[in-house]
């Protein structure tokens, strides 16, 4: 645990924006040199510029048969929080819906008070178009928030402590993501490098799992029907510790992360719970996410530690 204080703390302070091509070129020094240090052998890999990611990549993605991924970067203030909720997807899209509908009649509101003083009624349809596409805009890639501590350093965190925590294995590899603000390019541009190897195995994708004792951990609809991975991650997720897991396997789930760009995945996310609501991640993309609970972090990367071997032992003998 003092290990993990002392990174949490580094990570927070150092390089707490990962949002400009110089902060995150600084981030993936500092983090190759931990990976180095954990007997992991690291790199990077650019896709070009149209693309314009920079994924770190540990241990060897031809022979891996399972990946371990987070994204590094982070994204720009938005004027209201980045509400998520993976179990309640009527709640997640009415919310995105009624922000939507928000900025547009503010833009509308904007370009009639500035048209009408001028008697310029012609003015107002393209005021108004210009006002909408400069909020979404400025959502997109306006300032970069300040604080990051739940989305995502605390998958950063956990992915480098479990790298640790586990050791190296030919069979695992690490992937620290690029550009999940901005589309998922860099899920895209991994899977599209390494289509023949990744298409059929499997990734644990980490994000916002700093804020929340309620771990959700949610397969992909192909990933449901893989009974012994099901019960490796029941066996290596146990109650009593730090947090409480919630394998999902019934009903309908959505987690807009990296995971998606990869068809057999298992997310992991941590969540508060409300009655009425369900499981949601709060004060993303705010001055408020500054909550990465150190005890999270232990639990993910021993409960990782305990999968891997559980599932790769179990895929040998199969």
């Amino acid at each position: 645990m003092e290990e993990i204080s002392s990174l949490k703390k580094y990570l927070l302070t150092v390089h707490p924006v990962r949002k400009t091509g110089g902060q995150k070129k600084e981030f993936r020094q500092w983090l190759l040199r931990e990976l180095k240090c954990a007997g992991w052998k690291a790199g990077e890999e650019t896709y070009g510029k149209l693309n314009g990611s920079v994924n770190v990549v540990a241990g060897d993605p031809e022979r891996a048969e399972v990946f371990l991924c987070a994204h590094y970067d982070t994204g720009s203030r938005m004027l209201v929080p980045n509400f998520v909720s993976p179990t309640n997807v009527l709640a997640h899209v009415c919310y995105h819906l009624a922000a939507a509908m928000g900025l547009a009649a503010a833009a509308l509101l904007l370009s009639f008070a500035v048209s009408f003083p001028l008697n310029q009624p012609k003015l107002m349809l393209p005021l108004f178009l210009i006002l909408a596409v400069a909020g979404l805009w400025f959502a997109a890639y306006g300032p970069a928030n300040q604080n990051n501590a739940n989305g995502n350093s605390s998958g950063v965190l956990a992915l480098l402590a479990a790298a640790k925590e586990a050791g190296f294995d030919k069979r695992v590899c690490l992937v620290f993501l690029d550009n999940n603000e901005r589309t998922l390019l860099g899920a895209s541009a991994f899977r599209k490098k390494h289509a023949g190897q990744a298409s059929g195995r499997l990734f644990v994708n980490l994000d916002c799992v700093g804020d929340g004792e309620e771990l959700l951990v949610i397969p992909s609809k192909h990933s449901r029907w893989d009974e012994a991975m099901l019960s490796a991650l029941e066996a290596a997720f146990p109650e009593g510790e730090e947090m409480r897991p919630r394998v999902l396997t019934k009903g309908l789930q959505y987690y807009p992360s990296d995971g998606r760009k990869f068809k057999f995945h298992v997310d992991l996310c941590a969540c508060r719970y409300l009655a009425g609501l369900g499981y949601y991640i709060p004060h993303l993309r705010t001055k408020k996410d500054t909550v990465l609970e150190e005890g999270n972090t232990a639990y993910i990367a021993r409960s990782l530690a305990r999968f891997l071997p559980m599932y790769l032992d179990g895929e040998e003998n199969a």
